[in-house]
């Protein structure tokens, strides 16, 4: 914006030059406002589901497998660091993490420290290493062997049931 100095004698000349169009004059000068900007799907994952190989047990006894677990993020690896529940038990820290980034379970959907607390060590386990290929890796897949016939393939560790493409 530029400055202009105003002196009595240029005052009339200005307010005219600034004063507002008529509406209809208005729309008529003004072209057409442009759709605003289209977002592109630029094909980022944040979100990537998995099954339990057990399962959590709520309070009711009923078995929650099926969840969603989101991308980490920088203020998700912090956050855990000044936990005193970690500083007390560094161990700790894996589940305050994983109760930050699973944004699901069954029909639980306020995934606190407490529900992971609560998890069979293997359920944990699994969810570890989920979190790792998802935040690390991008993906959720592992190359397997087949102990039998020694060939290699790749699986789906987000719950896909064997066999299923």
């Amino acid at each position: 914006m530029r400055r202009r100095t105003v002196t009595a004698g240029n005052l009339e000349e200005l307010l005219q030059a600034t004063a507002p169009a008529q509406a209809s004059e208005q729309a008529a000068a003004e072209p057409a406002a442009a759709p605003p900007p289209r977002r592109e799907d630029h094909g980022l994952r944040t979100e990537f589901e998995f099954e339990l190989p057990r399962g959590y047990v709520d309070d009711e006894g009923t078995v929650h497998r099926h969840g969603t677990m989101r991308l980490a993020t920088a203020r998700d690896e912090l956050r855990p660091q000044i936990d005193l529940r970690v500083k007390e038990n560094p161990a700790y820290l894996s589940v305050v993490l994983l109760s930050q980034v699973i944004t699901r379970l069954g029909s639980i959907t306020d995934v606190h420290a407490g529900v992971v607390e609560r998890m069979y060590a293997t359920d944990v386990a699994f969810l570890q290493d989920f979190y790792r290929r998802v935040n690390s890796e991008g993906h959720t897949r592992a190359a397997v062997t087949c102990p039998h016939c020694e060939g290699g393939f790749e699986v789906d560790l987000s719950g896909g049931r064997l066999g299923e493409s």
